[in-house]
Parts: structure tokens; C-alpha cells; sequence
């Protein structure tokens, strides 16, 4: 597929077939995550790899009982509270496959001072977000899709507790992957114009 054309296409998808994915599907994935530029070559990058209903399940329940809690304490009522559960929890536990990218620092480099530290650890996050964009384009390019769900950065602890993950590693997002159910929405994008604010 012509590069442009892959990157264009790539789509955001939240319902799911239940069509299964191969592991030699999902390991081509992952093969094109490893291969996304990181600090020093460090790849301060995990993956957790989620394909048993009972996985999945597990995670969408602890995921929900804390994200229940947050919706209450931001206010919302709770007939808006069970719909959005009910659509997050349908989006983790549909999905054939759900990988878990997470933010391994162990490997960097260490710095006396906090700012540079602060930088080295901003670098890994953007990292980790090339590698989740390899992962993204890779799965469209072989015919399915995937979503991106950031609900892990405001839970970590839960998430590492459903899925007996190790203190060092954060899970920073949830990758829905599968057939697409149906056709997503697409969102437009702002022009160039726009978004180059500098250049000289």
C-alpha cells in the first residue's frame, strides 16, 4: 500500500467482528512497534498482549470500577455514568485482541539534575506514542483496525493489579484491535495551514 494512502486510511474503529486474529498477525504488529525510533535506542517500551475473554474481562471490570468512580466525582449523573461504562467495557472485552503498550524506564539514561531527567522521560512517552503509530499502521495495512484508549494513564495501578504487571512498567493506553463492525466516523483534520505555525 502506497505510504500516504496507509496513513490516510488508518481509522479510529470501536466495534469490532469477532473474527479472531492469528499470532502470526499480531507478532507483525509488534515487529513494527520494535522498530519505532526511541531514546538512545533504549525502546523504553512493554507489551502486554490480551486474547482470553477471561483477560479481557478481568481488565474491563477493575478498569470500570475505578473509571465509575472518577465519572461520579467529575459529576455526571448516573444513567450517563452506566452508558459510557457499558460502551468502554463493549470496546475492551469485543475486541479480538487488546494490547496494553507501557512505559518501561529501567533502561535510560539517569541525570543529576530534574530538568534533564524530565526531558529524558518526555522522549520515552513520545516514543512510546511512534511505536503505538507503527503498531496502528501495521494492523491497517494488513486489512483490520484498531482504536486508542488512554483510560490506563488514569488508572496504572489498577491496570498492573488486573493484569499481574510488574511496578516498573506503566500502561499508558489500550489497543483494540479486530474487523471493523462497521465504518467509523472520521473526524476531520485541520489544514496545513493551520498547523504549520513557523516556517522560514
Amino acid at each position: 500500500m502506497e505510504w500516504l494512502t496507509l496513513i490516510r486510511g488508518r481509522r479510529s474503529v470501536r466495534a469490532f467482528r469477532p473474527d479472531p486474529l492469528t499470532r502470526e498477525q499480531i507478532e507483525l504488529l509488534l515487529e513494527a512497534a520494535r522498530w519505532a525510533p526511541s531514546p538512545h535506542g533504549r525502546q523504553p517500551w512493554r507489551f502486554v498482549v490480551l486474547t482470553t475473554p477471561e483477560a479481557k474481562l478481568r481488565l474491563a471490570n477493575a478498569m470500570g470500577a475505578e473509571w465509575r468512580r472518577q465519572l461520579a466525582l467529575d459529576g455526571q449523573d448516573a444513567a450517563t455514568i452506566d452508558l459510557r461504562f457499558r460502551k468502554s467495557h463493549e470496546r475492551i472485552t469485543g475486541a479480538p485482541v487488546v494490547i496494553v503498550p507501557c512505559l518501561y524506564l529501567a533502561d535510560l539514561d539517569v541525570y543529576p539534575d530534574a530538568e534533564r531527567q524530565d526531558a529524558e522521560h518526555i522522549m520515552a512517552i513520545q516514543s512510546l506514542g511512534c511505536a503505538v503509530q507503527n503498531l496502528l499502521l501495521a494492523a491497517y495495512a494488513q486489512g483490520f483496525d484498531g482504536g486508542w484508549m488512554c483510560a490506563p494513564l488514569f488508572c496504572q495501578a489498577t491496570v498492573r493489579a488486573a493484569l499481574g504487571l510488574a511496578d516498573d512498567l506503566a500502561p499508558h493506553a489500550l489497543i483494540p484491535l479486530g474487523y471493523p463492525a462497521r465504518d467509523p466516523v472520521r473526524r476531520p483534520r485541520r489544514s496545513l495551514d493551520e498547523l504549520v505555525v513557523h516556517w522560514e
